[in-house]
């Protein structure tokens, strides 16, 4: 099993290497991520943590804009929609768009994304950043 602070010092270290961090994207394992994206593969390891603890680990660290959701999470599972909204605040703005844009068009202008082995819904989140990490890796305890 994979553990929180082990999570967190990974991921906050990746985004951490690329700096100003505009989008991230946070996948279940079956959605196609272009090869000009950096990918840190979370649903290779076994008993991995669900999109909402990846996003749980996120905000920790990252202030957040924008919430992009595709269509196909709400139509696979409305309860794990509303569950991704009640991690923010009530005023964040969410787009709600096609799957087909998420994936052709939202996907290629994203440059890091955390690829889950959440299967049990459609896991499809672009976050739009207000800027990198709210401090750096090596002060993570």
């Amino acid at each position: 099993m994979i553990e929180t602070g082990i999570l967190n010092r990974d991921i906050v270290a990746e985004l951490a290497k690329m700096g100003h961090t505009d989008r991230i994207l946070i996948a279940d394992a079956g959605l196609a991520i272009p090869n000009t994206t950096k990918v840190i593969d979370i649903s290779l390891d076994i008993n991995v943590p669900t999109t909402i603890d990846v996003l749980k680990v996120l905000l920790k660290h990252f202030s957040v804009e924008k919430l992009i959701l595709s269509q196909a999470t709400i139509d696979v599972s409305p309860s794990r929609y509303k569950e991704y909204l009640s991690l923010f605040d009530k005023n964040m703005p969410c787009e709600i768009v096609e799957h087909s844009t998420l994936r052709d068009t939202l996907t290629k202008e994203v440059k890091f994304a955390i690829r889950t082995g959440d299967f049990t819904a459609n896991s499809n989140i672009i976050l739009v950043s207000a800027g990198g990490p709210r401090w750096y890796c090596e002060n993570l305890e």
